[in-house]
């Protein structure tokens, strides 16, 4: 079976501040952001993986480094936050679920090789770092069946902060698409995801991959710390 693989790149990227598309963004090995994650995706799920990568900002400089991929376009880039990027993956998806990245993601392959059965089994989830909840990241909670309840940057007491590698399984896809369309132009997808736990009754499970690498790349610190995890 096919494995929907979505990466998130149509915005700005103005926290950065390059002239260029931020998963365009060259690490320290010489692989940009995006071409990092693609060959993640390539390593652990094979020709299996179908990756669609939702542009926006100078869509031509992505389509030109990564011309195998297909492409969905927010035209209302400059105007729209992650959850109308989501939408509009989701909605030209196929039946299956769908894994999706935020698209300055640098992490290890071993994050998908921990979630491949969650995904093969179509069980919703959300990456979680336990380790740290910085301000500027999106936090969470849980329910007391071990579910994410909370899912945003002003979460309260929350256990750890999500990694930007999410899956929604078929059967729940719908819901979040909703949701999705229900939300302002400038929510972030959480809220989406948050909308769906809260009218729709989806589970979603936190998998921690605290032990393992993945930084979020929003400014040039933390891009010396993804160069930093690399080597």
């Amino acid at each position: 079976m096919a494995i929907q693989v979505v990466i998130l790149a149509a915005g700005m990227g103005t926290r950065l501040g390059k002239p260029w598309p931020k998963p365009l963004t060259a690490l320290s090995d010489g692989r940009s952001i995006m071409q990092q994650q693609m060959e993640n995706v390539t390593k652990v799920f094979g020709d299996k993986a179908r990756i669609t990568v939702v542009v926006g900002f100078k869509l031509e400089m992505i389509i030109e480094a990564h011309p195998t991929a297909s492409f969905v376009y927010n035209e209302v880039y400059d105007q729209t936050n992650t959850s109308k990027s989501l939408l509009k993956a989701l909605t030209a998806s196929h039946e299956p679920g769908v894994l999706w990245l935020n698209g300055d993601v640098v992490f290890d392959y071993k994050v998908l090789e921990r979630v491949a059965s969650r995904i093969e089994e179509e069980k919703s989830f959300v990456c979680v770092n336990t380790s740290a909840t910085a301000e500027e990241e999106v936090k969470y909670t849980v329910d007391a069946n071990g579910h994410i309840k909370e899912l945003s940057k002003t979460v309260k007491n929350a256990l750890g902060e999500a990694v930007g590698i999410n899956f929604i399984s078929s059967s729940e896809k719908a819901d979040v698409i909703a949701q999705l369309t229900a939300c302002g132009d400038q929510d972030y997808f959480e809220r989406g995801l948050e909308l769906a736990i809260e009218k729709n009754g989806i589970k979603l499970e936190p998998v921690d991959i605290s032990d393992l690498f993945a930084v979020e790349v929003d400014f040039q610190a933390d891009l010396d710390r993804a160069n930093a995890g690399l080597k």
